[in-house]
């Protein structure tokens, strides 16, 4: 039988992810055990198009509002978190990297609805040589995730002159992310970890690979950014930030909904009352409801303040630091929630059959990741106060 969602373009972003969440669902066991998604799943996702959520209208892709995306990502995880951690990964890296490439080439790698991107970190011990017409790229970069189900790879490095000293560009050292086929890469299967294990983020290495000047876009620079709608403006940080919190919330959703669902017909042995009719179980649900609700309140909040700012040409500091407390604030929070979850539901939690264990170990994936680190609220902290700051990830 064919479980593929049929493509619906007429129906939004979030809608389409819902339609995916049965698929999703079925094959959630299985991508964890496989360490990436299946075909069905990667199929599904391309015939919604859910590659293209951010990629610019000029190149065919969606340009959805930062409203909708953050719906998206939230939609996908409350199925399975490793799809929606890898459409976001693959949509904000595809979309910042095409808005700041030249048309032609941005469309040859991106023309396609299957063509997403994966890439890792950025770090210090890479080289990317300017040569004519382009760089000779060394390095190995790890967590590509989605790699295994994207065409194009992509690495971060500085850039260097031939004689090793630093390239300066636009007065600055120039640093620009690279994209290439995956087939130019070497593969290492590495991806053995506690949850998100669906995403396939494996490590990968090139070697002295030519990678030309129009697919080596300095994405974050205004300098070379050909798109001008509010998605670009609000640039590659942020974005992450506000997909991987959809993300959370997500998951965190999911599992607090097996809890109440689990709350609703199960005796604990650990308290006289059934869970129903104990009053610290029904306080507990009515407070983990409203911090998820509120939490998803101020991220969509400070999304939608800071989408509108960036159209009309507004998008300043403050927004964007409101912006990055509600993601991180989010995604805190988010984990918290999944943590209550799970302890709540006693022994049920650990069985592989059951709906805690997997999503629970992907919660905490998640809650590791650098967009969750809780040294981003204090330096909102700092600037509410006025005290001397290092602003940074806006």
């Amino acid at each position: 039988m064919d479980t593929r969602v049929q493509p619906a373009v007429t129906i939004s972003a979030p809608e389409r992810a819902r339609a995916l969440q049965p698929l999703l669902d079925e094959h959630g066991a299985e991508m964890d055990r496989r360490r990436e998604l299946t075909p069905e799943v990667v199929e599904a996702l391309v015939g919604q198009d859910m590659l293209r959520l951010l990629l610019p209208e000029s190149l065919g892709g969606q340009e959805l509002h930062l409203l909708e995306y953050c719906k998206t990502t939230e939609a996908l995880a409350w199925a399975d978190a490793s799809v929606g951690w890898f459409i976001n990964q693959s949509n904000v890296s595809s979309a910042t990297s095409a808005a700041a490439m030249p048309s032609k080439a941005a469309a040859a790698v991106f023309g396609d609805q299957r063509d997403g991107l994966a890439w890792g970190a950025r770090h210090s011990k890479s080289r990317a040589i300017r040569v004519e017409g382009g760089y000779r790229l060394s390095g190995t970069w790890s967590f590509a995730s989605g790699g295994r189900h994207t065409r194009w790879l992509g690495a971060h490095s500085a850039v260097q002159n031939p004689d090793g000293t630093s390239h300066v560009r636009y007065g600055r050292p120039d640093d620009r992310s690279f994209v290439f086929l995956r087939n130019d890469a070497t593969i290492t299967d590495d991806w053995h970890v506690l949850g998100l294990r669906g995403t396939g983020s494996d490590t990968y290495t090139v070697e002295d690979l030519f990678v030309p000047d129009e697919r080596a876009p300095a994405r974050d620079a205004l300098e070379e950014r050909r798109e001008a709608g509010p998605i670009y403006t609000i640039m590659s940080t942020l974005l992450y930030a506000t997909g991987f919190c959809g993300v959370t919330l997500g998951v965190a959703r999911r599992l607090f909904e097996a809890y109440v669902e689990l709350a609703r017909g199960k005796h604990s042995r650990a308290s006289p009352n059934a869970m129903a009719v104990n009053n610290a179980v029904q306080r507990e649900i009515g407070l983990m409801e409203a911090r998820l609700s509120a939490a998803r309140a101020f991220l969509h909040e400070a999304a939608c303040q800071a989408y509108e700012a960036a159209a009309a040409g507004k998008l300043d500091v403050d927004l964007r630091l409101r912006l990055r407390l509600a993601t991180t604030f989010g995604m805190n929070e988010a984990t918290d929630v999944a943590i209550a979850s799970y302890r709540a539901a006693g022994t049920t939690a650990i069985l592989n059959s059951g709906p805690f264990e997997r999503r629970f170990r992907d919660a905490m994936s998640c809650s590791q990741h650098l967009q969750a680190m809780m040294p981003h609220v204090e330096m909102v902290g700092r600037h509410i106060i006025g005290t001397d700051n290092v602003i940074q990830h806006i």
